[in-house]
Formats: structure tokens, C-alpha cells, sequence
């Protein structure tokens, strides 16, 4: 990255350039090695630890791929907007080259005839007037001047025009390589989460099928504070099954309310409490049941991993666990409830429980499924 300034300097001096060409292409050359991130044998695969903590690395790490991704992108629909701009200046310059060819031209031509068919310095040589010899040298220096000025310009146009086609087609380049080298990328981390999301999954059905919850899955670094008091309990999700819905998953209404949402999605405390239950078994899969200080209980269900131990003080918006599709669960969601007792069978409708804690519950994105 060193040499970008100084090539920076050294394109400046070309007049047609468009100044930010040379710093786009340092800051596409910046953004980072794809590829390397790319390698299982060097990424979040390798890094060893629980089937849950994989796959909490490589959604961050799938984090930072869109984010480079679409940083990218923006560098590429700039890249041809400028690309579409420069366009426009060439035709310019086209237009300016075969305006001062035809201004060549015009010039020869009135000289050869201000001269009555001869060249001016015939002419002058000719003159039997000292004044007619004055004004044809003065005729002629300033036919030259002209002649001197369009061709200095002429030959500048045509030095720019070459300039920025190279220019263009370097930028083009290597926005073509930076995009296939992202996109390989992006592929990469999705096929290795899809993987280790199913793992994660496996080794949650064989804790329900014991009945015995694996230990918490704690996050690897520290985790943003919550935007208030009460958060959604998970992110980028869609809803599915709603409360008090029929269904013939359920024996009888269902009791919560169905967040769709990938395998491995980090499930987080609706607000502040007790963990008062971590249990796996039965339809609701591997559960989480919050106490919280305002008499309510919240429980979440059907997730693949814990990520707190029973009898935890929790934050509001504290990573609690990794959404799943444990026990009698159609597909990858979270079941969310708020209930009046620690046991079911005391539930009320969660989405405008939250909406009256200060949280708007809609559609967040296209996931699927529910149960």
C-alpha cells in the first residue's frame, strides 16, 4: 500500500484524469485478502473449540464478508459511473481532436489564398512594398502562432485521451478481480456455516434424545449493549407461527410466537433477569426460561446451543444461546414466550407484550419456517 501515494502523485499530473481513480484502486487493493480468509485450512474451521463456537465465528466472519462485499459493490457502481463519465470525455476529446484537425486544415487553406494562390513567404519575397512585405510577415507569424497553438493541442487531447483509457482499463480490471475474489469468498463461508450449522444441530438432538444440555457456549469477545431496557429476542428474522394459532404440531393452540431464523443465529435475553431454566427434552426441544424482574418469565426454545448456565444474572440483549430446530420444530426458528409463571400453560401474545416494553416486532428479512 506504500507505492499508492506516490503513483497517486504521478497520475495527478495528468490533466485528464479523474482524481480519485488512483485512490479507488488503493482502496480496492485495501480491502483486504479474500482468498486467504477463504482457506478452511487457515479460517474459523481450524480454529478447534465447540461445534456452537464455529459457528459463532464464521457468522461474524460471514459479517465481514458482506461487509466487504458490498463495500465491493459500491466501489463498482462508482467505479462505472466514473467509468460512463470519462466515456463522455473521450467523446469530447474526439470531438475537440477532429474539431482542431479541420481548423488545421481551414488555416492552410486561407494562407494559400490571403497569399493569391502563393505561400506567404513567396509572397513577401515578391512584394515590391516594404508595407506589403511588414503586413504579409506579420500575416504569416500569426497564421503560424496558429498553426503552433493547434497542434500543441491537438497533440495534448490526443496524449489525455490515451491516458485515461489506460487509466479506465486498469480500474476495470482490477474491480474485476476484487469481485470474483469476494464472491469466491462469500461462498466459502456459506458453504462452511451450512456445514457446521447441521453439526451444531446433530450434537443439539442427540442432547435432547439424553436429556442432558451440553455446557454454554460463550461468545468470544465482548457484546454490544443493548439499545434499551427490552430488545427482540433474535435479529434479521421473519415470523412465522403466531400465538394462540392452530396447528397440528401442537395438542392444543400454540403459545408463543415463531421467530424463523438459520440455525446458529445468537438468541439474546429479551431483558434483564435469571436464567431459571436450561433444559433439553420433550417438544420444546433445548429451552431457556428467564425470570425478570417485573414478575414475567420469558422463555426460548428449540435452540441448538446454551450460551449461559442456569441460575445466571443476564443483561438485557445478552447472548443466551444459538437458535435452532430441536425437539418438535418444523424447521430453524426460535419459539419465544412471555409468561405469568415459570411453567407453560400461563403464556401471553409476546408481540404486543414487547410492543407496550418499547419494541416493534415485524418482518425483518425472507427466512422461513416455524413450528
Amino acid at each position: 500500500m506504500s507505492s499508492c501515494p506516490a503513483r497517486h502523485r504521478r497520475l495527478r499530473s495528468r490533466p485528464l484524469l479523474v482524481p480519485v481513480l488512483p485512490a479507488l484502486l488503493c482502496a480496492l487493493l485495501g480491502l483486504g485478502a479474500p482468498t486467504a480468509a477463504a482457506d478452511p485450512a487457515g479460517g474459523a474451521d481450524a480454529a478447534g473449540g465447540t461445534s456452537g463456537a464455529r459457528v459463532a465465528r464464521l457468522y461474524q466472519e460471514a459479517a465481514r464478508a458482506s461487509e466487504a462485499y458490498e463495500r465491493g459493490r459500491l466501489a463498482a457502481a462508482e467505479q462505472q459511473a466514473k467509468a460512463a463519465r470519462i466515456q463522455r470525455l473521450l467523446a469530447l476529446e474526439r470531438q475537440r481532436t477532429h474539431a482542431l484537425h479541420r481548423d488545421l486544415g481551414r488555416l492552410a487553406r486561407e494562407q494559400y489564398r490571403g497569399s493569391g494562390g502563393l505561400p506567404y513567404a513567396a509572397g513577401m519575397l515578391l512584394a515590391a512594398d516594404p508595407e506589403d512585405m511588414l503586413r504579409g510577415s506579420r500575416i504569416a507569424a500569426h497564421a503560424n502562432l496558429a498553426v503552433d497553438n493547434a497542434v500543441t493541442r491537438s497533440r495534448t487531447a490526443a496524449r489525455r485521451l490515451a491516458a485515461s483509457e489506460r487509466e479506465a482499463a486498469v480500474a476495470r480490471r482490477v474491480l474485476d478481480r476484487q469481485t470474483a475474489a469476494l464472491d469466491r469468498l462469500k461462498k466459502s463461508v456459506k458453504e462452511r456455516l451450512g456445514q457446521a450449522q447441521w453439526t451444531l444441530q446433530g450434537e443439539a438432538d442427540q442432547a435432547v434424545a439424553a436429556g442432558s444440555c451440553p455446557g454454554a457456549t460463550r461468545p468470544d469477545g465482548p457484546e454490544e449493549p443493548a439499545p434499551g431496557p427490552w430488545v427482540a429476542p433474535v435479529e434479521g428474522y421473519q415470523l412465522s407461527a403466531g400465538f394462540d394459532s392452530a396447528g397440528a404440531h401442537w395438542s392444543h393452540r400454540h403459545t408463543g410466537q415463531d421467530f424463523a431464523v438459520p440455525i446458529g443465529t445468537p438468541v439474546r435475553a429479551a431483558g434483564a433477569g435469571r436464567v431459571v431454566r436450561v433444559s433439553c427434552g420433550g417438544g420444546f426441544g433445548m429451552e431457556i426460561v428467564i425470570a425478570h424482574p417485573n414478575g414475567y418469565f420469558t422463555q426460548y426454545a428449540h435452540l441448538a446451543s446454551p450460551a449461559v448456565d442456569q441460575g445466571e444474572q443476564v443483561r438485557a440483549g445478552q447472548r443466551i444461546g444459538q437458535s435452532g430446530t430441536s425437539g418438535n420444530s418444523t424447521g430453524p426458528h426460535l419459539h419465544f414466550e412471555v409468561r405469568l409463571t415459570e411453567e407453560m400453560g400461563s403464556a401471553v401474545d409476546p408481540v404486543p407484550w414487547l410492543a407496550g416494553h418499547g419494541v416493534a416486532v415485524g418482518d425483518e428479512s425472507g427466512a422461513g419456517a416455524g413450528g
